[in-house]
């Protein structure tokens, strides 16, 4: 199966967070009202005047997705020339083994594709900014900025990175 067949055969943010009906469904909606971008970024996906197609690997117990899938729902808020399309990683693990990490398929993983389902590059996971303190191994920075990434607060971290790839 190749992108543009998987995205076909995915679901929405709505039927992705419905597939949950307590705690991470609440976690993961308490997210999405929380974001807040700073004006210029609002500006920056508004002005997005070309489709831009994203296939996510997700899983709605994972806290990364809880985190990181809510940032595109709110940029397909934005803009609707944003379009989402999420699949389970059961059984899609050979289609997203490009995206790995050790040989582990992580969740989330998102793909980006134009209006034509050419590739425009990946996010897997955290955002960079994230993971450049985890590798740095300092454990009280480590702790501090999980502990701030897991409410939430690194969504802009996670909209950058997304920018720079569409």
């Amino acid at each position: 199966m190749n992108g543009f067949e998987l995205f076909s055969v995915g679901m929405s943010f709505d039927e992705f967070v419905n597939t949950d009906t307590s705690t991470y469904k609440e976690k993961t909606l308490e997210i999405l009202n929380s974001i807040s971008f700073e004006d210029e970024y609002i500006e920056r996906i508004k002005s997005i005047d070309k489709v831009i197609n994203i296939l996510v690997c997700a899983e709605m117990w994972c806290p990364d997705c809880m985190i990181n899938v809510p940032v595109l729902e709110k940029m397909k808020e934005l803009n609707p020339n944003i379009n989402i399309s999420i699949v389970k990683k059961d059984g899609n693990e050979g289609f997203f083994s490009r995206y790995t990490h050790n040989g582990i398929v992580k969740v989330p993983t998102f793909v980006f594709y134009d209006e034509n389902f050419k590739e425009l590059g990946s996010f897997v996971e955290h955002p960079k900014k994230v993971t450049e303190v985890v590798s740095k191994g300092n454990q009280p920075n480590i702790i501090v900025t999980m502990r701030k990434y897991r409410k939430g607060e690194y969504a802009q971290e996670t909209l950058k990175d997304i920018l720079e790839i569409i």
